[in-house]
C-alpha cells in the first residue's frame, strides 16, 4: 500500500475569509514530511483538507493518483493522530488499540495479532492490559498511535502530537516517531509549531505563512539557503541575527555593506540586482558569530546564557536588537563585558529590501549534505 500525496491548486475558505488561498504540494511514498509555521498559518487546516475532515474550497486532493476530494475520510486510507489522546478510559490498551477494528468486523484473533504485532513495535507489550489512566503521557500517545498503526494506512497525518508533554517526553517521543518511520517506511504528514522538531523529523519541511507555502525542501536546505526573511527567522535556534543596513559597492566578490560601527563586510552573494545605497537585511546565525580580541562588531553582554554544552550571550549593539552569540559551553564572559565579535562572510545571509534572499555565489558545503538522521528523499 503506498502513500503518494498530492495537492493541486488546493483552497480553502470559510466565508469570505481565506484560509488557504492556492496550494500545490508533492508528497513522496514513504516520506517524512512536516508542515510548521507560526500559530494560525494555516498548516492544521491544510493536514484536515488531506484528511478529508475539512472539505476544500477549490483544486483536487490526490492520494496514490485518484481524486479523494471530495471522498469521505474513512475512505482515503489515511489514519490520524491529534493533540488529545481521545481514549477510552473503561477499556485497557488492547481494547484501545484494537476498537477501530472491532468496530469494522473484524475476526477476534485477526485484531489480537494486529493489536500486538502494533504493541510490540511501540513498546506497549507489557502494557496491553492495563487502562489508559495507569500509563504516562507518552505511553497513552503510543497508545494513540498504536490504534492507527492496526489500519495500515496509506500514511499517518500527525496534528501536534507531542503538544501535551513535557520537555524530556518531547525529546523521548520524537526519537519514537523517528524510529517508528525507519521501521514502518509508511509516509507520515507531521504538524508542529515546534522548528526543533521539523528539523530533526522531517526528509522534507514545509514552512507556511498566511495560508501560502514559503518554502519547502530538506532541513539542511531550508538553514543554509532560505528564500526569504520569513523562514530565515523561523528556522534555527535561536533565530537567525538580522542587521538593518544599505549597499556600499558592488563586485565580482558580491555585495559589500555596513557593519553596525563602521566597519563594512563583503558578501558572496549574487548581487545582479542590487545597486549602492540599496537598502538590504544581513543575516547571521549565533553559531556564525565568533567571539575574537578585535572583530568586526563589537557590543556589550546584557545577559549569559550557560547551558553546559554551549552558552548563548546577548549582546547590546547601538541602533540594534540584542545580537545573539554562540559560544562554548566554558566561556566565562560575564554581564556587562565588552566583546568583539568576527563574523565570516561565507556564512552570511542578504537579503533584499523585500526580504527576499540573495543566492550565494558558492554554496555552503553542508547545504549538499544528506539529513544526518533521515534519509533524503
Amino acid at each position: 500500500m503506498t502513500g503518494r500525496i498530492i495537492l493541486k491548486d488546493v483552497r480553502k475558505a470559510f466565508g469570505d475569509v481565506i484560509i488557504i488561498p492556492s496550494i500545490d504540494l508533492e508528497i513522496e511514498d514513504g516520506q517524512f514530511v512536516v508542515f510548521v509555521g507560526p500559530s494560525g498559518c494555516g498548516k492544521s487546516t491544510l493536514l484536515r483538507l488531506i484528511a478529508g475532515l475539512e472539505d476544500a474550497t477549490g483544486g483536487r486532493v490526490e492520494i496514490d493518483g485518484a481524486d479523494v476530494t471530495n471522498l469521505a475520510p474513512a475512505k482515503r486510507g489515511l489514519s490520524m493522530v491529534f493533540q488529545s489522546y481521545a481514549l477510552y478510559p473503561h477499556m485497557s490498551v488492547r481494547g484501545n488499540i484494537g476498537f477501530g477494528l472491532k468496530m469494522a468486523g473484524m475476526p477476534k484473533e485477526a485484531i489480537r495479532q494486529k493489536v500486538e504485532k502494533a504493541a510490540s513495535v511501540l513498546n506497549l507489550t507489557s502494557y496491553l492490559d492495563r487502562k489508559p489512566r495507569q500509563l504516562s503521557g507518552g505511553q497513552r500517545q503510543r497508545v494513540a498511535i498504536g490504534r492507527a498503526i492496526v489500519r495500515e494506512p496509506k500514511a499517518f497525518l500527525f496534528d501536534e502530537p507531542l503538544s501535551n508533554l513535557d520537555a524530556a517526553l518531547r525529546v523521548q517521543m520524537r526519537l519514537e516517531i523517528a524510529q517508528l518511520h525507519e521501521s514502518l517506511t509508511t509516509t507520515m504528514i507531521y504538524v508542529t509549531h515546534d522548528q526543533v522538531e521539523a528539523m530533526t523529523l522531517a526528509d522534507k519541511i514545509v514552512v507556511l505563512n498566511g495560508g501560502r507555502i514559503e518554502q519547502a525542501g530538506t532541513p539542511l536546505e531550508l538553514y543554509h539557503h532560505p528564500v526569504n526573511l520569513f523562514v530565515a527567522g523561523f528556522i534555527g535556534s535561536p533565530k537567525m541575527n538580522f542587521f538593518a543596513t544599505e549597499v556600499r559597492a558592488i563586485g565580482a566578490d558580491g555585495a559589500t555593506v555596513a557593519l553596525p560601527g563602521g566597519r563594512e563586510i563583503a558578501v558572496p552573494v549574487d548581487a545582479g540586482r542590487l545597486r549602492a545605497s540599496d537598502k538590504v537585511t544581513l543575516g547571521v546565525r549565533p553559531e556564525h558569530l565568533s567571539p575574537a580580541k578585535t572583530g568586526d562588531l563589537t557590543g556589550e553582554v546584557a545577559v549569559a546564557e550557560r547551558l553546559g554544552g554551549e552558552t548563548y550571550l546577548y549582546l547590546r549593539i547601538p541602533d540594534q536588537p540584542l545580537v545573539v552569540v554562540q559560544a562554548a559551553g566554558g566561556d566565562t564572559t560575564r554581564v556587562h563585558d565588552r566583546v568583539a565579535l568576527h563574523i565570516d562572510p561565507e556564512t552570511c545571509h542578504l537579503f533584499d529590501a523585500e526580504g527576499r534572499a540573495l543566492a550565494h555565489l558558492q554554496r555552503h558545503p553542508l547545504a549538499d549534505s544528506s539529513h544526518p538522521t533521515r534519509q533524503q528523499q
